[in-house]
């Protein structure tokens, strides 16, 4: 195994790009790591990126945004005093991953490029409209959260290119977010259905909404219908009912020993709903 440890993205890229047989990019490490022990994955190029300048900082831009850096871990994201109250749902999904352990480790990054339609800060990332740069041999640039896993286990990355950045949008007036999802135990386990809800309001009607769902087909979903149920409603019992359809008509998943798809497929509009409570609640500016 050939490990690298560049200075930069575009020394990264262009090691990635030369390389031959399998390369994995190690920034948390907690996947990589784990497959490499177990023997699923043996890299021929393991390129570590931790040593490159900006991956650890979390910053917040001037117009409101948010840039955080690649090998940020959850316990950092948790930690940070401004983060957590613009974007508390996305902040809660990076800390249901793992244990206190794996937190001092994992990334969004990681979390989103091992591909897993389960991954519990993407669908968070995707309702919130995260968007990551990403370096290649041709230079850079944005991806929406939504474009990068293409199935279980792959990405819309070229051969070269990895995520130098996770921007994620100003929380702006009047918005709220929230991350849910079901699982057998009460931690440390896999998503059987995850939800993510992000809106906005004016006075007390929802003006924006973004709803993402994961676990129920191979890649994670952004479903339209979802926020069109909800969008222009006071989020009433009729605007609910509605919604939590649209996300049961949306899955397409599998049966396995966590979870049949008639129980998928009806947990998901449950969830649905009770984040989307969570989410409003948060827009008018209520504990939840």
């Amino acid at each position: 195994m050939d490990y690298h440890s560049p200075a930069s993205f575009a020394e990264a890229s262009a090691l990635a790009a030369n390389a031959t047989g399998i390369t994995r990019f190690l920034a948390g490490g907690t996947d990589v790591l784990v497959q490499l022990r177990s023997e699923l994955v043996t890299p021929d190029t393991l390129i570590d990126i931790k040593k490159i300048d900006g991956v650890r900082d979390i910053t917040r831009n001037a117009d409101g945004s948010w840039t955080i850096g690649v090998a940020v871990t959850g316990a950092e994201m948790s930690e940070h005093p401004e983060l957590g109250r613009d974007w508390p749902g996305v902040v809660e999904a990076m800390d249901l991953i793992g244990s206190t352990q794996v937190q001092g480790r994992a990334t969004l990054t990681g979390n989103l490029c091992n591909g897993s339609p389960a991954a519990d800060s993407v669908p968070a990332m995707v309702a919130a409209g995260v968007t990551v740069t990403v370096t290649g041999p041709d230079g850079t640039r944005d991806v929406a959260v939504e474009d990068i896993p293409t199935g279980p286990g792959r990405t819309s990355l070229a051969k070269g290119e990895l995520i130098s950045a996770i921007n994620i949008p100003a929380r702006g007036a009047n918005g709220g977010d929230a991350y849910l999802r079901f699982i057998p135990r009460t931690e440390m386990d896999i998503a059987v259905v995850g939800v993510g809800v992000n809106l906005r309001l004016d006075g007390d009607v929802i003006t924006e909404a973004r709803v993402s769902l994961g676990a129920v087909a191979p890649t994670v979903l952004l479903v339209e219908d979802c926020a069109k149920a909800i969008i222009g409603s006071t989020l009433d019992d009729a605007a609910l009912d509605a919604l939590a359809a649209a996300a049961s008509a949306a899955c397409n998943p599998i049966d396995d020993k966590r979870g049949t798809i008639a129980f998928r497929t009806e947990v998901a509009g449950v969830l649905a709903k009770r984040a989307a409570k969570i989410a409003y609640a948060r827009a008018k500016g209520e504990n939840a």
